[in-house]
């Protein structure tokens, strides 16, 4: 990957511009950062509705407002709107919803090592047991398949059924509320932490841009901050663990699909991790696409069809593989994050997303909501 941290192709994102209240639509151009936004589309969403966004965005005139990395470093704090536009998170009206369990592989490797409580032969033994049930390639167990119930038989034989087995094995996805739409941050944004979490991680992700027909269009990276503490004690507190102020970060921008980059070039992406913290502690990480149990267009149908529609379209992270287990204060301890944690997760087809860690009430509060820019958009004369 280049230093650069945005990718080529087709990009969509928004930006804060001196002397505008509202946010612009921009797209990439040689390193420059163009402002798009026009009457009857100054919204991602009017342009993701439109009947071909990506050659609306190729084609659309617009103006420089400089360079990209420019407006990259005036998002990051405490450069923040010192001067020239600054990116917004790359979404506006959209919903922001997120599956989980989606990767078999982890889920079942953290099944064995809880059920063999850091004995390493125990360990073994378990899990070649569910090897010889399910066969070598934990990635081949489809999600409600038949193999998969005779696992889930085994698994509830032996007492270690759960929630996150039922979803990452059974026949249903989970798919919940991420975020509210225009709540997300984007490059360089504070992402939050809820004060009574004590036990937390990022989750990197790769998040889908759909449409109100359900057609997947694009896609980005994200973070979807979570609080294993809350959620642990309860599945019902999945609200509380996942939906509080800056907790969905997504950036740094949508890239359109095209010739060259497609859905299923992000089957095969290779999303990397790195958490580096204030105290000199580093974590590295990555997820494997390609290892995903349940396709995206089956997450996305999941989300999006007769049951259930979004008018405004959606965005849906898609879950990741990855979990944090590295030590931070001492052996056994494990990972959690502390204040002031910087976050980046990147892909080469995306770009990276970096964003530094606070508290949920300490991050900049949310107070720019969806009737806000249409306030403003229609007072621009752009609605």
């Amino acid at each position: 990957m280049s230093s650069k941290h945005y990718p080529d192709g087709i990009l969509l994102g928004r930006a804060m511009v001196p002397g505008f209240d509202h946010p612009r639509i921009v797209t990439v151009r040689d390193g420059q950062l163009i402002d798009i936004t026009r009457k009857g589309f100054a919204t991602v969403r009017d342009i993701a509705e439109s009947a071909d966004a990506a050659a609306y965005v190729a084609d659309a005139e617009g103006t420089s407002l400089g360079s990209v990395e420019a407006a990259m470093a005036n998002s990051v704090a405490p450069a923040i709107g010192a001067a020239g536009p600054r990116l917004l998170s790359p979404i506006d009206l959209q919903a922001i919803k997120a599956s989980g369990v989606t990767f078999v592989v982890s889920l079942l490797e953290r099944v064995i090592e809880e059920q063999a409580r850091g004995d390493k032969s125990r360990a073994e033994a378990l899990r070649g047991e569910i090897l010889t049930l399910i066969g070598t390639d934990l990635s081949e167990l489809v999600p409600g398949s038949g193999t998969a119930m005779k696992v889930k038989a085994a698994l509830i034989e032996k007492g270690v059924w759960s929630q996150y087995l039922e979803v990452g094995i059974g026949p249903d996805a989970e798919i919940f509320t991420k975020g509210q739409p225009m709540s997300s941050v984007g490059y360089g944004g504070e992402v939050g932490l809820h004060p009574v979490s004590s036990w937390n991680n990022p989750e990197p992700e790769v998040a889908l841009l759909v449409t109100s027909a359900g057609m997947i269009i694009g896609a980005t990276l994200g973070n979807d901050v979570n609080l294993r503490d809350v959620e642990g004690r309860s599945a019902l507190l999945l609200g509380k663990a996942k939906d509080n102020n800056a907790s969905a970060s997504l950036g740094p921008f949508i890239r359109l699909f095209d010739d060259q980059f497609t859905l299923e070039t992000v089957k095969q992406s290779e999303i990397a991790l790195k958490v580096e913290g204030e105290d000199g502690f580093v974590l590295e990480g990555h997820s494997s696409m390609s290892q995903i149990s349940r396709t995206p267009e089956s997450l996305v149908a999941a989300t999006v069809g007769e049951h259930h529609q979004y008018p405004d379209g959606l965005v849906l992270y898609l879950g990741t593989m990855f979990a944090p287990v590295k030590d931070r204060d001492g052996s056994g301890k494990g990972f959690t994050h502390k204040l002031g944690d910087v976050v980046s997760i990147s892909t080469p087809e995306l770009g990276t997303l970096t964003n530094r860690v606070n508290l949920s009430t300490k991050c900049p509060p949310w107070t720019y909501g969806a009737s806000h820019l249409l306030r403003d958009l229609a007072r621009a004369d752009l609605l």
